[in-house]
């Protein structure tokens, strides 16, 4: 008997390991095929001919637009997708992401203020105070959730009141300077227009520490997604682990919203499409839900650029138009089980 459940698993591993595979091959592809979308098409063969070498009159859209771009798209699909598989198993509720819990929103505010009253500040700045606003909104939800013995209702519930203040706030201010707000919306629509390899310098370096860090985490996040009792008696440290997860989960959604925007839904669409594929742990749910964030931005941003050129759609108004409704769907199945 204990053969064959043994066998039953390393077939079940092996099948999630070459779905995993698999999705990473047609992200790779996505992203080549991405690079030829835009104002002027780049047919795939020449994409090839300019990584080889051929010179071409082409080659410097494609190694400094269109390249950067994908990569980039990749990095923070990826951060994004990460962040909200932290959440929904830290909060142990499937409706939670960065941008449902405020996180976002307080990156968004922040970053406006920047735009509108600092507009000759460094290029440096904008992402800087971006990440500070993800930051005071995660100790907001410290301070909050430490009175309730750090909850996971409690998060879930101040992180949308948080969220709310902010969202206030940063309307507040665009309707206050409308003269100066053309900046601000485009990115807080979440765009990957006009971004280059001085974001992907700018984000890689985060990236490169906390997602091996959330991956080094994900026996925590197995035991920490179990209800109260059991993850107690598993000798966690529950609150001290809640509060260390969120901080992780903030910092790279603060980190991904500081390179492109604040581009919402894609860390609660990626976690809840891994889920289906890859189960509930966090070994290959991870890696999974990293590839599936990376694939729905590609496609996101694709799209944008190629339903009207030149005019691009931001990416983040298009992943709301996935997410708002599949967040509705979510809110009425959690609502059939409770």
């Amino acid at each position: 008997m204990k053969v064959d459940t043994t066998a039953a698993s390393s077939k079940r591993s092996s099948r999630k390991a070459i779905a995993l595979f698999a999705l990473a091959a047609v992200t790779i592809v996505a992203a080549f095929l991405g690079m030829s979308v835009g104002s002027v098409y780049v047919a795939p063969g020449l994409i090839v001919a300019i990584w080889t070498g051929e010179s071409s009159s082409l080659s410097f859209i494609v190694e400094n637009y269109r390249l950067p771009r994908a990569i980039l798209a990749i990095l923070a699909g990826a951060g994004f997708a990460i962040s909200g598989v932290i959440l929904q198993g830290m909060i142990r509720n499937p409706l939670a992401s960065p941008d449902v819990i405020g996180v976002t929103k307080g990156a968004g505010l922040f970053a406006v203020a920047i735009i509108l009253f600092f507009p000759h500040a460094s290029p440096l700045v904008l992402p800087l105070f971006a990440f500070l606003g993800a930051l005071a909104v995660a100790l907001a939800l410290i301070a909050f959730a430490r009175k309730s013995g750090a909850q996971p209702s409690t998060f879930a519930l101040v992180g949308l009141g948080v969220g709310a203040v902010c969202q206030a706030l940063t309307e507040f201010v665009l309707v206050k300077y409308p003269m100066q707000a053309n900046d601000s919306l485009v990115w807080l629509a979440g765009s990957l227009w006009g971004k280059g390899w001085d974001e992907i310098y700018g984000l890689l370096p985060w990236l490169c520490v906390l997602i091996p860090a959330a991956f080094a985490l994900h026996r925590q996040l197995d035991i920490i997604s179990l209800d109260e009792h059991s993850s107690t008696g598993l000798g966690l440290r529950v609150s001290q682990s809640r509060y260390g997860l969120l901080l992780l989960a903030v910092a790279l959604a603060g980190a991904c919203v500081a390179a492109i925007g604040s581009i919402g839904f894609i860390g609660l669409l990626a976690p809840q499409i891994a889920r289906k594929l890859f189960g509930n742990q966090h070994r290959m749910l991870l890696p999974g839900a990293a590839i599936i964030g990376a694939l729905i931005l590609l496609i996101a941003d694709a799209i944008g650029r190629g339903v009207n050129p030149p005019v691009e759609i931001p990416a983040g108004i298009l992943t709301a138009l996935i997410g708002v409704p599949y967040f509705l769907y979510l809110v009425r199945v959690e609502k059939k089980r409770t």
